[in-house]
């Protein structure tokens, strides 16, 4: 069942899929129109799963599901992750790849590969107070507090030393 995002629960579980690229305008009309579709019917063993998502900075799609109302399973995560794969083959682009890196220069958000992040790290292209997403939080409360954050408040910190 879809419902609005700003009305779940700061507990409900989420995750973040990174692009490797922004995504263009037609491209965001057309997720947001199969995601709301998607979540709409999203269940779990039959079970409604109350949920979802946000697209934020043209770049990252947040999936929401309040697991107060009902929790998922891997049936309906594996789902959900069907539905990424086909918009990474339809765009050509990437979300499921874990090794991309972002973080902002100004306004500009960049995707570098790990080892690229790492390189510009001994660079000094990056410092720790660089803004990195940092996309290993597990629920709604830490997209606000802790996902847009400088590097060394990030697992991204471990680089610096």
């Amino acid at each position: 069942m879809y419902v609005d995002f700003d009305t779940l629960k700061d507990s409900s579980r989420v995750w973040v899929y990174q692009s490797n690229r922004e995504f263009r305008e037609e491209e965001v009309m057309i997720i947001n129109e199969k995601l709301e579709n998607f979540v709409q019917e999203w269940t779990r063993h039959g079970d409604n799963l109350k949920a979802s998502f946000d697209i934020k900075y043209n770049h990252f799609i947040v999936l929401a599901v309040d697991e107060s109302f009902n929790q998922v399973s891997g049936c309906s995560i594996d789902a959900s992750t069907h539905v990424f794969k086909k918009f990474e083959e339809e765009f050509g682009l990437e979300l499921l790849n874990k090794l991309n890196t972002a973080f902002k220069d100004g306004d500009h958000i960049n995707v570098v590969s790990l080892a690229d992040f790492q390189k510009y790290v001994k660079e000094q292209k990056i410092q720790p107070e660089t803004l990195v997403f940092n996309n290993l939080i597990q629920n709604k409360a830490e997209l606000r507090t802790s996902w847009e954050v400088p590097a060394n408040r990030s697992w991204h910190n471990r680089y610096f030393n």
